[in-house]
């Protein structure tokens, strides 16, 4: 019995020193030695999609700087559902359930989980929504980016939909 106690208390100490001290991706290098906070994301979303269709998120990361910059794409659109990298919320309160994977990671992040942003240029990506969160109920939602602690993407606009019948 004591040792289910011991190794319960020792997962949830490791579980939030990974929280707490090491952070995957938030205040890394860039390119070029400078910091991220000059990158801007934007994410749209039709206004009324039909419910059962797909409901595109267009999610763009832009550099308005005079330098090259870089994010992590870890828990972004850039690849795709593996974590509740969203917070979608019914207008009557009621979180979307979300419905994708959970991505366990091995730090420091690898070169490859960087994405790289010209200076005055952008990058983008679409991603289905209905794959990753329960939005196929008729309301409007609004969704918010919660996870710029892990990539360094603290710019992120809200924004809304509707599903209707």
């Amino acid at each position: 019995m004591n040792n289910i106690i011991m190794r319960n208390l020792l997962t949830i100490l490791a579980a939030w020193l990974s929280v707490f001290f090491f952070p995957a991706c938030k205040n890394s290098q860039p390119a070029n030695g400078s910091t991220n906070e000059a990158l801007v994301a934007v994410m749209t979303i039709p206004a009324t999609v039909k419910a059962g269709q797909p409901v595109m998120l267009h999610f763009a990361v832009r550099n308005p700087s005079a330098k090259e910059l870089s994010f992590c794409k870890w828990h972004t659109p850039f690849e795709g559902f593996m974590d509740a990298f969203l917070h979608v919320q019914e207008s009557k309160g009621a979180e979307a359930q979300y419905r994708g994977i959970m991505a366990k990671r091995i730090m420091p992040p690898p070169a490859d989980a960087y994405i790289r942003v010209p200076a005055g240029d952008s990058v983008s990506v679409d991603i289905d929504l209905l794959k990753g969160y329960a939005v196929d109920v008729p309301g409007t939602y609004t969704v918010r980016y919660q996870a710029g602690g892990v990539s360094g993407l603290e710019k992120v606009n809200e924004a809304a939909f509707t599903v209707v019948e």
